[in-house]
């Protein structure tokens, strides 16, 4: 978006852009520096361990010098959506008042593009603050099919990729965990009007969707902790590149170093190209 310096309204670059525009009026609070620096650096630890709990990563913490108790690390860890309980992050948590679905994965194997996709969430560090990554995988090919990024965990983002997602194909199932974004029923119903089979993950079950588990953690490795994003727009920027060299240039040694979108184009009923703001 650019603000104050386009002839175009920011109202119709939204709609260029396909983005909500309740998020044109959004004012994020500044954070501190230190909190900036406690949340990438938890984030770092939880990547790296996705096992740890509060009480260990604000042990690692104290010992790193980065003094912290454990309750603010569990604020912080709740903020960030990060549950140590089992890997995987936890970042919108189950209204009570919606629908959850049965997990149907149990001992299914993905045995062809367009059989089953997952969708999940995760942060995303800035130099000075953070944003939150949706992407739709296609478990097969491990092709993503889609991608949003936004700076709240706010509902739109997480409809908008769904929606670029079975704009263009598909899957047999749609798998997600039982948070309060998947199990809302706006989302519910975009997947019901697709025909889709809902499957949900087992609560305190986070390796139920351990494909886009794998997938964040490789963008975190090789993109995101390489790079010092200075802005959303330079975010967005470098991850609609990465995007792009990981669908269609990096090899997967699980795909017999194949690509992607080799596996994903050469198999699925209907080819599609990946899509997000990049």
């Amino acid at each position: 978006m650019d603000r104050g310096r386009s002839a175009l309204p920011l109202t119709v670059q939204a709609d260029l852009l396909s983005l909500s525009r309740s998020s044109l009026y959004y004012r994020p609070r500044t954070p501190s520096a230190e909190e900036v620096a406690l949340k990438h650096r938890i984030d770092a630890l939880y990547t790296q361990y996705p096992f740890y709990g509060s009480r260990r990563i604000a042990a690692q913490l104290r010992r790193e010098g980065l003094a912290s108790n454990r309750k603010a690390v569990q604020r912080h860890m709740q903020e960030m959506g990060i549950a140590g309980i089992a890997p995987g992050p936890n970042l919108s948590r189950r209204n009570s008042d919606h629908r959850v679905y049965p997990y149907l994965l149990r001992n299914v194997t993905s045995a062809y593009p367009n059989h089953i996709w997952g969708i999940d969430v995760t942060y995303i560090r800035l130099r000075a603050g953070w944003l939150y990554l949706v992407a739709v995988l296609d478990w097969f090919s491990r092709y993503v099919i889609s991608w949003e990024l936004d700076q709240t965990l706010a509902l739109p983002f997480v409809l908008t990729a769904t929606e670029r997602a079975l704009g263009q194909a598909a899957p047999a199932i749609w798998n997600s965990d039982q948070g309060s974004h998947f199990t809302s029923p706006q989302y519910l119903q975009l997947l019901t009007a697709a025909g889709v089979q809902i499957s949900m993950d087992g609560k305190g079950r986070a390796l139920d969707n351990v494909f886009v588990e794998r997938l964040w953690r490789t963008v975190k490795y090789e993109e995101v902790y390489l790079r010092d994003y200075a802005s959303p727009k330079e975010a967005r920027r470098s991850l609609g590149a990465y995007f792009a060299f990981y669908n269609h240039a990096r090899l997967h040694q699980a795909l017999a170093y194949r690509t992607p979108a080799e596996v994903y184009c050469a198999r699925a009923a209907t080819p599609i190209l990946p899509t997000g703001l990049g």
